[in-house]
């Protein structure tokens, strides 16, 4: 057997959320070894639509561009369009509209209220982003990413993890001794089934057949125009890259026997006609609405699908994975690094495990309005024909569709208006936070929201001007020799941006911001804690107060 290896972090599962926590980490000089059982990213086309959130804890690590290239032209349109069938001949009952990204670039330009992601979401499929993440990753020197390798077992002892890892090439097993291990392993989690940590959800919550197909017969793919989601009464198309490459969703009843299913012969029956296409992949899959009870246990975290599983309206499942990929990865640095405490590690849990509550909730709104459309249909009457009366039932049915709406697409408090309320490593404060909307954000710095993205009046997005570790915000003149003495004390990074600008003043209200790495608020307030008022206080007891304040963001109980 070979000699053990020693490191850090342990990461179990190369998909997104795992390969982007190994690009984390190494953004913090953290080393990590990943193992992934596959010997190559997904053929299955999954999740497409990359949200704002997630794009801009990309862009911080350096990947949002480099996602973009593997992107939907820039002009391509976000529609959802719902049509009475997809076959040749069919008609178009509601359009959803949304617009490309160049018009999306514009409107955070000429909209700077803090209400919007600095990036606008990508429209790209899984297939596509995860090689360019696990790129970028085994492009870092503290990454060490292997395919064709999986987690066998574990254990737990007082300092870490010891692990036997097997290459599935040749069988070969290996020893590893790791502080943290970060389980990324999909719903049917290895770290998560041998931690004997339990879910709650509900199983079997929808039932699909997925045709990934690629084909340029735009009359008939295209015949309502250039969208992103073609719906009707039996499933959807969805255009992954509105040049060649298709996924067909297809509902199946649960009784239905996936096994005596014709890929090809569904998707000529259901598309009205024979057509040049080519088949890459098709599967059934059944949809779960599952989130673990716990996310921390000892030394191993679950992270991503192997936390939780919801079915796709609304697409929360990598774009949960991906904030808490960059949740955890900056409190294992802070803990290694010697700064961070064990309640920082704690707060993980505390912080993430209520929005996996709240992106459940959210897509089982939308599967119930989804539901509802399917209902209609079936009471619609005759939508096919050119008479008078199909024609009413087509508007009649078109209005519904209309009325019931696409949250799916536009739930936006629940992608980026969140806080953690619950957390015990950000300052609470006196009076009334604004209150929770999935459907809208409220841009706020209440400690534990998501500082608002803002541009300065030089056309730079205050996002990138925060450092890598801590940031504090001054936005009127202050001192801050005190709370910069008490970081240097605890050996926290700590970077003081100063900025003037009454727009940005207006929205973040409080004079000084403590910014996390995350992009997290910590604290807030007009002067520094603790009689800062001018005239009334000794340095050191200021400096006191600051490192007091620190060591509760930093979980040092």
């Amino acid at each position: 057997m070979p000699q053990p290896i020693e490191v850090p972090v342990l990461i179990a599962g190369g998909g997104p959320v795992g390969l982007t926590m190994a690009a984390e980490l190494a953004h913090y000089g953290i080393r990590s070894l990943l193992v992934e059982r596959n010997p190559s990213t997904t053929r299955h086309p999954k999740m497409d639509l990359t949200n704002g959130r997630a794009m801009d804890l990309f862009r911080r690590v350096g990947l949002a561009e480099k996602l973009r290239e593997a992107g939907v032209p820039l002009d391509s349109n976000y529609d959802i369009i719902w049509a009475t069938d997809l076959k040749p001949g069919s008609h178009e009952l509601h359009r959803f509209c949304y617009p490309s990204n160049r018009v999306e670039y514009w409107r955070r330009r000429n909209r700077n209220d803090g209400t919007l992601s600095l990036e606008p979401p990508l429209r790209v499929s899984q297939i596509l982003i995860e090689p360019i993440i696990r790129e970028f990753a085994e492009s870092k020197p503290e990454a060490d990413v292997r395919f064709s390798c999986r987690l066998e077992s574990f254990t737990e002892e007082a300092q870490g993890v010891t692990a036997m890892i097997v290459d599935e090439t040749t069988g070969v097993k290996q020893e590893v001794r790791a502080r943290y291990l970060v389980a990324c392993d999909g719903g049917n989690s290895t770290v998560r089934a041998q931690l004997g940590i339990g879910s709650e959800g509900n199983l079997g919550a929808a039932h699909m057949y997925l045709v990934h197909f690629r084909s340029r017969d735009y009359e008939l793919l295209r015949q309502f125009g250039q969208g992103w989601h073609y719906q009707t009464w039996w499933g959807q198309i969805v255009a992954q890259d509105d040049i060649q490459e298709w996924t067909l969703h297809a509902l199946v009843p649960p009784d239905e026997g996936f096994e005596a299913i014709d890929p090809r012969k569904l998707v000529v029956d259901l598309m009205g006609r024979d057509f040049d296409f080519e088949i890459s992949v098709a599967n059934p899959v059944t949809l779960n609405y599952q989130v673990a009870h716990q996310y921390r246990a000892g030394c191993a975290f679950l992270v991503g699908d192997a936390a939780h599983q919801f079915v796709p309206t609304g697409g929360y499942g990598m774009n949960t994975g991906i904030p808490e990929a960059a949740n955890l990865s900056w409190k294992i640095a802070a803990a290694l690094q010697g700064w961070g405490g064990e309640g920082l590690l704690d707060s993980y849990h505390d912080e993430r495990h209520p929005i996996a509550r709240i992106s459940k909730a959210t897509s089982e709104r939308h599967l119930g309005i989804r539901a509802a459309i399917y209902r209609l249909y079936q009471q619609a009457g005759e939508l096919g024909g050119d008479d008078a009366q199909s024609h009413a039932c087509r508007l009649r049915l078109g209005r519904e569709i209309a009325r019931l709406g696409n949250i799916e697409n536009e739930a936006w408090g629940t992608e980026q208006g969140y806080r953690y309320d619950a957390s015990r490593v950000v300052v609470d404060e006196p009076g009334y936070p604004p209150a929770f909307d999935m459907l809208a954000v409220k841009p706020s710095t209440w400690p534990g929201s998501i500082l608002p993205h803002m541009f300065l009046a030089d056309g730079t997005a205050v996002y990138d001007h925060l450092g890598k570790w801590f940031t504090l915000l001054v936005l009127e003149d202050r001192d801050t020799g005190p709370i910069e003495a008490a970081a240097s004390k605890i050996g926290l990074p700590l970077e003081i941006v100063r900025i003037r600008d009454a727009d940005i003043r207006q929205v973040y209200r409080k004079a000084l911001i403590l910014v996390r790495p995350d992009q997290h608020v910590a604290w807030r307030g007009d002067v520094l804690p603790s009689g800062a008022e001018e005239g009334a206080w000794r340095k050191g007891e200021v400096i006191d107060s600051c490192k007091e304040l620190l060591d509760k963001v930093l979980g040092r109980f």
